[in-house]
Parts: structure tokens; C-alpha cells; sequence
């Protein structure tokens, strides 16, 4: 169970828990949106995120209408599961938030430098794949640099950013699959050695992520999310580099265009949810 972040604490109004199902919280991206859904919601003592149940715990002053209200915009499902009194449920914070912020930017600077990498050699290699993974490692990048630029932060200036990023990404995504749809029609067979080498780079930057964020997985929810993130773009890498292995077997470009596919698409469901912020 992920540590507590605490918005507001006030001893002198009672205070409720209420835990919510959230079938669609399994990244670092949606816990993201979730907090930023619920800034700026007065009462709010503490939010916790439990990624491997998928449910998500606010001890919080008043109803639940607003929060339910935040939380439905969002498509992630969300549905209260109970709600009640919180006498002794608060939990207090423990992590380092300093350690945490040096790991956070370490994280950011691997995944800028290899979505730039990626975007460059996918070009080079006409791989529809390595170009939807550079996509991917944006998406993180923006999400590591969201939670660093958030602290601090007004609510307003939040949700700016975040939008930026969503646009950015939604528009980036769009790129890719227009050209999956070009390559498909006219182009010629990737390079699959500059595939499954550039995948496998990708592949060894994604562990060090996960390594290095693995020391933070008993703290705060983000550090937790990071962690599951980090491992799923272990898996798209290793998708990449199958699809690369592939391509050199049969000659075909089908494989690369599918998993360039795949990829896009997860990157597109990711930026449309962010925008659906308010």
C-alpha cells in the first residue's frame, strides 16, 4: 500500500473515508490525473493510491458527490466502494522527499535523451515500432517532469501543463499512426538489426529506471506508479525487439507496423485521458 500525500489537515471538522474502485489505475499517468482531478477540492486530508488493487482511498470532510463528480470525467471507471467514518485511518507520510525528487529527475533525463534517440534512429530505420516507442518514452518523460514541475504549484498551472503534455502527445501519436498507415501503402521493409539494437538500448535505459525507482517502491504512490511503468516499457521494448527478430526472419514489414500500432494506440488512450482534465 502506497504512502499518503496530504493536501489539507484540520483537526477541527470530523472526517470520512471513503475508497473508491478504479478498474483502469495501473500507471503512473491516471494516479497523476487523479491528483490533479482532486486539487483544489476543499476538506481533502489525504489520498491514497493502491495501483496492484486499483483502488483509490480519500479521507476527506463532507460528501462524496464531489469527488465522484471529479473522478467520472476521467473514464477510469471509478465507483465508490464505501464510505465512512475515519477516526484514526490517516496515515502519516514517510519518504524522503528530496531522495525521491534526485531519482525523479534522473528518471526524466533517461527517458528525454531515449525518446529522442528513438525517434531519430526509428526514422533512420523506418520502423513504425521505434518510433511508437519514442512516443512512450515521452509519455513518461512528461509524466516524471509533471511531477516535479507540480510542486509548489497552483492548481491552475497544474492543469495547464498537463494539457500541454496531452496535446503534445495526442498529437505525436496521431503522427505515428499516420505514418503505420503510409508505410503500409508505400514503404519498404524496416532495418530490423537497427530495430532490435536500438530496442535492446531502449530495453537496458528501462531497467535502470525500474532499478533505480525499485528503493522507492514503499513510498509515495507516484514512486510506486513509476515503478509499474518502468516494467511495462520493459515489455513494449521487448515487443519491439520480437518484432524486430521477426521482420529479419520473414522479410515483411507487417510485424513492425503492428507493434507500431499497438503502441501508438496505448500512447493516444493516455494523452485523450490526460485531456479530459478539469
Amino acid at each position: 500500500m502506497a504512502g499518503w500525500e496530504k493536501i489539507h489537515y484540520r483537526h477541527s471538522m470530523s472526517a470520512r473515508e471513503s475508497v473508491f474502485a478504479v478498474p483502469k489505475m495501473d500507471c503512473p499517468s491516471e494516479e497523476r490525473m487523479i491528483r490533479t482531478a482532486l486539487e483544489g477540492v476543499a476538506g481533502i486530508r489525504g489520498i491514497e493510491c493502491d495501483l496492484t488493487g486499483r483502488t483509490l482511498r480519500i479521507v476527506h470532510e463532507g460528501e462524496t458527490g464531489e469527488l465522484e463528480s471529479r473522478l467520472a470525467p476521467l473514464g477510469l471507471g471509478a465507483a465508490l466502494l464505501s464510505t465512512g467514518d475515519a477516526a484514526g485511518a490517516a496515515v502519516p507520510a514517510t519518504t524522503d522527499p528530496a531522495r525521491e525528487a534526485r531519482t525523479l529527475k534522473i528518471l526524466l533525463a533517461i527517458n528525454a535523451v531515449m525518446f529522442v534517440a528513438e525517434l531519430t534512429v526509428g526514422w533512420l530505420a523506418e520502423s513504425t515500432g521505434l518510433l511508437a516507442d519514442s512516443l512512450d518514452m515521452f509519455a513518461d518523460a512528461a509524466v516524471y517532469g509533471l511531477a516535479l514541475y507540480a510542486t509548489g504549484r497552483s492548481a491552475r498551472a497544474k492543469l495547464r501543463i498537463a494539457h500541454l503534455s496531452g496535446w503534445l502527445q495526442a498529437a505525436l501519436a496521431v503522427g505515428a499512426l499516420v505514418e503505420v498507415l503510409r508505410r503500409f501503402v508505400g514503404g519498404g521493409e524496416p532495418s530490423s538489426s537497427l530495430m532490435i539494437a536500438m530496442a535492446s538500448v531502449a530495453l537496458v535505459a528501462n531497467a535502470a529506471c525500474l532499478w533505480l525507482v525499485s528503493p522507492h517502491r514503499g513510498g509515495g504512490a507516484h514512486m510506486k506508479a513509476s515503478a509499474i511503468f518502468s516494467t511495462n516499457d520493459v515489455i513494449a521494448n521487448l515487443g519491439v525487439i520480437v518484432a524486430g527478430v521477426i521482420v529479419a526472419a520473414t522479410d515483411s514489414q507487417v510485424p513492425d507496423l503492428v507493434i507500431g500500432t499497438l503502441i501508438a494506440f496505448v500512447v493516444l488512450r493516455g494523452a485523450r485521458r490526460i485531456l479530459r482534465l478539469r
